[in-house]
């Protein structure tokens, strides 16, 4: 089975240089919006406490652009996620938001660089002074920062007329928090929850364990890291949970007549009809879901990309 877990490497290195480098060339050139999506202004006031700010980095992995938001109503306010770095447009843009007000703090929802990599920026040209940047502790000493103060779940940093407490809800990341907003009940879903469409994520089993924890805080508006704001929030947070039992459900029906697969194996199968492309863009997802069903019990990982379906006891 080593011998497998080898050839498959061998066997499919093309397609996961194809992905690679698809997700280069859409980090480094910000394509144009996609229709479909739902137009943002740059700036938009969603409630007396809320302004939504864009990264003004439009693309294929992050839509209309990071969302990134200022809250409170009056002269200080909390930044939440600073967008990318190097976008002198956002910085400006920012500028314009603010108008007399000042950032006292800055929270930042996960690691990835379209939400953490505008840090250094905005406190070099928008702060200008030191404030704290809290966050939740990654695992990964690579990903820590000096600038970074990490905090636990249940952290809470104040302005006037706003109270922001972090709830963690890993799955997209290992350190992703939402932000539960005290004052509206309402809450910032960084990338768990996004406003069209659906999200990635590192370890599925936490997602949805997220999910659920989400669903029972029962949000009255959901401001998401992407898209538009979100107003049927328990439809939407349902439509998550029940896009992945389907696709789980999918990839049982197949290990029914297989038996064993590799994780290429099952995207071939539930991909079928798709281009190569999104086949390869959807395997690190459905190789999620198999390490799920593996800790769920349902599936045996024999080898480092081979599933097994646990046979039923007999009677």
């Amino acid at each position: 089975r080593h011998d497998q877990s080898i050839m498959w490497r061998i066997r499919y290195w093309k397609d996961y240089t194809i992905a690679v480098g698809a997700f280069v060339i859409n980090h480094l050139q910000h394509k144009a919006v996609m229709p479909s999506l739902v137009p943002l202004q740059s700036i938009e006031q969603l409630s007396p406490r809320v302004i939504r700010v864009l990264g003004q980095n439009p693309g294929a992995f992050t839509l209309q652009g990071t969302n990134t938001y200022l809250v409170g109503e009056g002269p200080s306010k909390i930044l939440i996620d600073t967008g990318e770095p190097n976008i002198a447009a956002y910085i400006d843009v920012l500028k314009d938001a603010l108008e007399d007000a000042k950032i006292s703090a800055i929270i930042c929802t996960h690691w990835h660089a379209d939400h953490t990599g505008g840090c250094e920026g905005v406190l070099k040209s928008v702060v200008g002074t030191e404030v704290p940047v809290y966050k939740i502790r990654n695992a990964d000493p690579s990903k820590h920062r000096d600038y970074f103060d990490y905090v636990d779940d249940g952290h809470e940093v104040k302005v006037e007329g706003a109270t922001v407490r972090f709830v963690t809800t890993p799955g997209h990341t290992t350190d992703h928090a939402s932000l539960w907003l005290e004052e509206e009940s309402a809450l910032f879903s960084g990338d768990c929850i996004l406003g069209q469409g659906t999200t990635v994520f590192e370890d599925l089993y936490s997602y949805m364990q997220s999910l659920e924890r989400i669903k029972g805080l029962k949000p009255a508006i959901i401001y998401p890291g992407h898209g538009p704001v979100v107003e049927k929030t328990e439809e939407k947070v349902d439509e998550y949970i029940k896009h992945r039992v389907v696709r789980e459900n999918e990839i049982m029906k197949y290990f029914d007549d297989v038996r064993e697969a590799s994780t290429m194996d099952v995207c071939n199968f539930i991909y079928k009809e798709s281009p190569l492309a999104v086949k390869v863009g959807a395997l690190g997802n459905v190789r999620q879901h198999c390490l799920k069903l593996v800790k769920d019990g349902r599936l045996t990982q024999s080898a480092s990309e081979y599933f097994c379906i646990v046979a039923s006891p007999k009677i």
